[in-house]
């Protein structure tokens, strides 16, 4: 049985009232929502919160899933969703970081070039990472969210215009301009 027969059965039962059958889907699909959700937030912690907000808000509205779409893809859009609203509501509140110099003594990243790890390559991959980051923070959330369909989650255009609820031609457009301006970003770096 394929995959999306197999979600399409387990969401006929949860709809039918089958709890467990609701959480084969979330021990199926909870990994790639908290790696999913890893792109907009960096607290592991947070990603996992989050995370179990975005199953609890699919669980409560699969009553209204129709099935016009994959389940992942339904479900992406919640999780999604769901990380944004976060970033936005904590937007609003003041940020108070505090960073204590011992703290930061012991911390070690975890980039790098495995090959070649001289101090310099360590220093401009990290750089590199870090440039990449900023550059797809600073984006559209239409950009951004482009590309990290693309890029990290791996979607084809055809999947992204259905969670974006776009046409082909603008997903194309958007991550068009999406690779564009982290180009520019990192272009000073690679010169």
């Amino acid at each position: 049985m394929g995959t999306n027969l197999l979600d399409a059965e387990l969401v006929k039962r949860v709809q039918a009232g089958d709890k467990a059958a609701f959480d084969i889907l979330v021990q199926k699909y909870q990994h790639k929502v908290v790696n999913l959700i890893a792109r907009f937030v960096s607290d592991q912690t947070e990603c996992h919160d989050i995370a179990q907000d975005a199953f609890i808000k699919a669980y409560r509205a699969i009553g209204n899933f129709r099935g016009d779409s994959q389940f992942y893809t339904w479900l992406y859009r919640i999780a999604a969703n769901t990380a944004k609203n976060h970033l936005a509501s904590r937007a609003r509140k003041s940020p108070n970081y505090t960073v204590d110099v011992d703290d930061a003594e012991h911390y070690q990243g975890e980039s790098g070039l495995k090959e070649n790890t001289t101090p310099e390559n360590l220093l401009l991959a990290d750089e590199i990472e870090k440039t990449v980051f900023r550059a797809i923070d600073d984006l559209p959330d239409d950009l951004k969210s482009a590309i990290t369909l693309r890029e990290i989650e791996g979607l084809s255009y055809e999947e992204i215009a259905e969670v974006m609820d776009c046409p082909i031609g603008t997903v194309r457009s958007r991550i068009f301009r999406a690779r564009d301006a982290i180009d520019k970003e990192l272009r000073p770096l690679l010169e």
